[in-house]
């Protein structure tokens, strides 16, 4: 490929300013009075903490640049299974590899999630991302240096254990970023019907997410809410603020 880290520093940057920005644009600016509704919390945020939230996101990117330095432009590529050829797996497997990556993460991110919460690792990892106790878009990627570290780590596992082309990589780590601003979004989008169904009922929601925040305890899933549902740590009060907020 040839890419150098500022290129995958600006993936990464880019996509966060879109992202972040064109929804925190959208739904804290633009439409706030217009989807007051569903709104999940009335704090007001400081400008000092939207700073904060992007200061903290950008020093992130870093290491997530340096990743993909190693994984694909250093010789660490050889002990990987990223390949290059689209043909040698097919679209088939193409999409398979993108929803495999994105199930292993979550179980990831889950048990990294109960971990940094741990009373000797809470002050000294987490924290920095719990100051955003009514998270704002731009909190998505708002981590303590250490923190960043972890998050950028379970992409080692996906690409020495399964084999992923580079752009389904890419694909994953997008998807990955869209569902995290929609986590920290500070709107329910959701329509009620999907919440309520047999399978949205197991997608992990941005209300879920803002009451781990508001919180500091329970929800501890990112794209689905099954772990939390099979080890009991799905907050008490998550049923009950749902339809409350789907009925407003």
């Amino acid at each position: 490929m040839g890419h150098d880290f500022f290129f995958y520093y600006s993936l990464w940057a880019v996509r966060y300013v879109i992202l972040s920005g064109g929804a925190f644009l959208l739904f804290w600016v633009l439409f706030k009075n217009v989807l007051k509704k569903r709104r999940i919390q009335d704090k007001v945020n400081s400008r000092q903490d939207y700073l904060r939230e992007i200061a903290s996101s950008l020093f992130t990117f870093v290491f997530f640049g340096i990743e993909a330095v190693i994984i694909l432009e250093t010789p660490f590529k050889n002990y990987t299974q990223v390949y290059d050829n689209f043909n040698e797996y097919g679209a088939a497997y193409f999409i398979f590899s993108i929803f495999a990556a994105l199930v292993f993460h979550d179980t990831y991110f889950y048990w990294m999630h109960r971990a940094v919460h741990h009373p000797k690792l809470f002050k000294k990892i987490h924290l920095t991302h719990h100051k955003s106790t009514n998270p704002s878009p731009w909190a998505s990627f708002a981590f303590h240096p250490w923190e960043a570290i972890l998050e950028a780590f379970v992409v080692f596992p996906i690409v020495l254990l399964m084999p992923i082309h580079p752009y389904a990589l890419l694909l994953f780590l997008v998807l990955g970023q869209i569902y995290n601003v929609y986590g920290h979004l500070g709107y329910e989008i959701y329509p009620k019907w999907f919440v309520e169904s047999r399978i949205g009922r197991w997608f992990n929601t941005s209300l879920n997410h803002n009451m781990h925040h508001q919180f500091f305890k329970g929800n501890y899933g990112l794209y689905f809410r099954f772990w939390d549902e099979w080890m009991g740590t799905t907050h008490p009060q998550y049923d009950e603020r749902m339809k409350k907020l789907q009925a407003g």
